[in-house]
């Protein structure tokens, strides 16, 4: 009665050998101890009394960088996730000088060492401020590359006084730069593809200018990349009809080979309808037209892309900006 006993015995403890000589091969992954690069590029500029805005280039790790830490003389002030390379820091105090240090950080929790720091002194108080500046004018822009664009724009005014423009992209601001500056340059941007920017200037009192009017920019293919499949030259109108309004766009169609039978709207970052064509679909310009009940000064973001013959979404179209009843 024993003998079964024993066979099972020495099972187990072959499969603990077994399970040694695994772990022993290397079955364990090798654990991340390397740190992100330094973050470089740092920059800090006063957006107002009490607060500041940092930037910086973007860190490498064997791995992935998974967010940052901005310090504020030596003390953790803001956390932000890897897809971002700038915060705004609160809650200061005006007429003071600050410094502030940039780490990276992987999924491991290994921190890069801390960049160099940079400095920068608030503004003292200023009057009291309600009117936003001006509307940036003449904003224009160039293509360097497959990954960066310069941008330049005509100076705001403003009662007190601009100290910063904020360049956006789409509806997210991606830069920014002082008040005393009317350009800029914006790098890692993905190669053949369509940018929509715009800038507001700002004020001591953190208020912004209506956006400047947009300029769209098309960064060069990489090598070998199929080409755009984004619609262009995108036009929007709209009427009064009662108390609703009319949303008329146009647009080029791109060229994919074959008929494109549906386009998506995406309104405000939203997918909002998928338009079908109810015959043969259009050539050379396509047209579309919606209505929305919402007040006279609504603002939509818009935009679109097609159905590719292969039945894939093709690039979206660069954004619009609609406020009805302008």
């Amino acid at each position: 009665m024993q003998r079964p006993h024993a066979t099972a015995a020495s099972a187990c403890a072959a499969a603990a050998l077994l399970l040694a000589s695994l772990t022993a091969c290397g079955s364990t992954p090798e654990a991340d101890t390397a740190k992100p690069s330094v973050p470089h590029g740092v920059t800090a500029q006063a957006s107002s009394a009490t607060s500041v805005h940092v930037m910086w280039e973007r860190s490498t790790d064997d791995r992935k960088v998974t967010g940052y830490e901005v310090y504020r003389e030596g003390r953790l002030a803001a956390s932000v996730p890897a897809a971002k390379v700038m915060t705004d820091v609160g809650g200061l105090t005006a007429s003071t000088a600050y410094a502030f240090t940039v780490r990276a950080r992987d999924a491991a929790g290994n921190r890069s060492a801390p960049s160099a720091a940079v400095r920068v002194t608030t503004p003292a108080p200023t009057p009291a401020d309600h009117r936003p500046p001006t509307r940036p004018t003449r904003l224009r822009g160039t293509v360097d590359g497959s990954r960066s664009v310069a941008l330049t724009w005509g100076a705001s005014t403003d009662d007190v006084g601009v100290t910063a423009y904020d360049v956006y992209q789409e509806d997210s601001r991606i830069h920014s730069v002082p008040g005393t500056e009317t350009r800029a340059r914006l790098t890692g941007l993905r190669p053949g593809t369509v940018y929509t920017f715009t800038v507001r200037a700002r004020d001591a009192a953190d208020t912004s200018s209506p956006d400047s009017a947009a300029v769209d920019l098309t960064t060069r293919s990489a090598p070998g990349a199929p080409a755009s499949t984004a619609p262009t030259d995108l036009r929007i109108t709209n009427r009064a009809e009662g108390k609703e309004y009319a949303v008329e766009l146009d647009w080029k169609q791109p060229e994919t080979g074959g008929e494109i039978p549906a386009y998506q709207l995406f309104m405000d970052g939203k997918l909002t309808t998928t338009i079908v064509w109810g015959g043969a679909p259009p050539k050379g310009r396509a047209s579309y037209r919606l209505t929305v009940p919402d007040p006279r000064g609504t603002r939509y973001s818009v935009k679109i892309r097609a159905k590719l013959p292969d039945g894939k979404w093709g690039d979206f179209s660069a954004q619009r900006t609609v406020v009805l009843g302008e």
